[in-house]
């Protein structure tokens, strides 16, 4: 892919088919001498301005060279598009040539240009217009990718995904956190040079909270990446919570039907449910998980009672190991908060929901926590809960359900960390160096010894610079852009 760029290219920009418009693509050096050779502007006293870009209108000689066809010398009326300089989209001098929609005209004028006597022009490679403008620094690989998402997005929703990754939507979340990651890696190698004079640039707790952080942010653009590979077409909400909060009812009431097995007793959810709703025309998967139990809520009567019952506290594993892989594929959790058991002060209860939600959240994926059963609640209880909870329900009265559809469809409609942030291209190649960047930053957190933290965050700035292409190799060039159509 990494082809001499001092060539003057050429290709067809525009699709194959009638159209009122056609477009030829033409970048490099020659570009000017060929518009100056070729272009007559309507009028005799305009001249190619060749300082800045510029709109012109004028003809194009066509069908003068006898090995390009056999229709007759022609002035095809054009509009010259005229990039002088490297204010281009690829960084050097570059013009479209707009005319009819004609294949036959287009290919012609192509032809007629690639058979040029004076100047030397080739015909394009596929992407090579977008590979030009990615080595001159105009977009990144990510950007690159989003031009192809632009290309061949096939309804309204994945065009918004691939303008706003195009705009900049996961290059500037990935820029902030590559930056931040510069800046511990100069406090680190700051102090390392100055480890003889007693200066300390960043403390141990203070590099702890920022690698916390820059794990953190990590963690929610991977969680875009895997939305965007494993549920590009239907929203997936989550119906998470303590057991017995309510979930399964929660589930039949949406839904409008017994998808799910309800009973007073809790832990009756072992295996996920899963129902498709539509919601205002959104098409929603909703899946039902078992009750959660935080590991760091269990008491030493709680483990004495698993240890004496190994095939329960096994069958809990298993459902809490199910329950993360299905947070991971989300695009939402809808938590739901409820009233404590007859046996747990309410105070304990909340506590330990606070610790359940706090496991679910370092996952990355976006929470809506919902006030179930709000028809069961005292006064006292009613008052603690709601200033947790965002909105308040019952699945047996309806109290709130309607207003819970609608905060649905707006979140799942809007949310920026959803699967609306990243074409899928990009995360099919992204996943790996993510993965990688995370375990690099999470071993620096372990570590102790800041020569080694040193060489896990250069590790982790080398994987994020193969996502970005700050660091690149011909193989990563051709994986992105050899998916890309010639005139691209």
């Amino acid at each position: 892919m990494l082809l001499d760029n001092d060539d003057t290219i050429a290709a067809v920009a525009s699709p194959h088919g009638k159209a009122a418009r056609g477009i030829v693509r033409v970048s490099g050096p020659h570009t000017v001498t060929l518009c100056q050779e070729l272009f007559s502007p309507d009028h005799a006293t305009v001249t190619l301005d060749t300082s800045t870009a510029r709109r012109y209108t004028g003809s194009w000689p066509i069908g003068n060279n006898p090995r390009s066809g056999s229709s007759p010398p022609a002035n095809l009326p054009v509009d010259l598009h005229l990039w002088p300089n490297t204010a281009s989209y690829t960084g050097q001098p570059s013009a479209e040539i707009h005319t009819v929609g004609s294949e036959p005209v287009l290919q012609q004028l192509l032809a007629e240009l690639l058979d040029h006597k004076t100047t030397l022009v080739r015909a394009a490679r596929r992407g090579e217009f977008t590979l030009r403008a990615f080595l001159a620094g105009r977009i990144d690989l990510v950007q690159a990718e989003a031009v192809l998402g632009v290309i061949e997005a096939e309804d309204s929703a994945g065009l918004t995904i691939a303008l706003r990754q195009l705009a900049g939507g996961l290059s500037e979340p990935l820029t902030q956190l590559r930056q931040q990651l510069v800046l511990l890696l100069a406090d680190l190698e700051a102090g390392l040079d100055f480890a003889d004079e007693d200066i300390q640039f960043v403390s141990r707790p203070q590099r702890q909270q920022r690698l916390k952080q820059l794990i953190h942010s990590l963690t929610s653009i991977q969680h875009q990446s895997r939305t965007r590979m494993t549920s590009p077409s239907q929203n997936q909400v989550v119906i998470a919570g303590l057991p017995n909060a309510g979930k399964s009812t929660l589930l039949n009431s949406l839904t409008q039907n017994e998808s799910a097995i309800t009973s007073p007793k809790a832990g009756t959810t072992r295996d996920v449910v899963t129902a498709n709703v539509t919601l205002d025309g959104l098409d929603v998967q909703l899946l039902d998980t078992a009750g959660w139990e935080p590991t760091a809520a269990h008491t030493a009567a709680h483990t004495a009672a698993h240890t004496a019952a190994q095939p329960t506290a096994s069958i809990n594993q298993l459902a809490r190991q199910q329950r993360l892989e299905q947070l991971q594929h989300a695009q939402l959790v809808l938590w739901c908060l409820s009233t404590p058991p007859a046996d747990t002060p309410p105070s304990t209860h909340l506590l330990n929901d606070r610790r359940a939600r706090l496991e679910v959240q370092a996952q990355g994926t976006p929470m809506f926590v919902l006030f179930c059963r709000s028809d069961l609640a005292t006064t006292a209880d009613h008052n603690e809960l709601l200033d947790d909870a965002e909105l308040a329900v019952s699945s047996t009265t309806g109290d709130g359900m309607s207003q819970l559809r609608d905060a649905l469809v707006n979140r799942l409609s809007v949310d920026p960390t959803g699967p609306s942030s990243v074409v899928g291209s990009t995360a099919a190649r992204t996943s790996q160096a993510l993965e990688r960047t995370e375990s690099r930053l999470v071993a620096a957190a372990e570590v102790e010894d800041e020569l080694l933290v040193a060489v896990e965050i250069r590790e982790a700035l080398d994987q994020l610079g193969s996502v970005m292409g700050t660091v690149y190799t011909e193989d990563i060039l051709d994986q992105v852009f050899s998916k890309f159509c010639i005139g691209k």
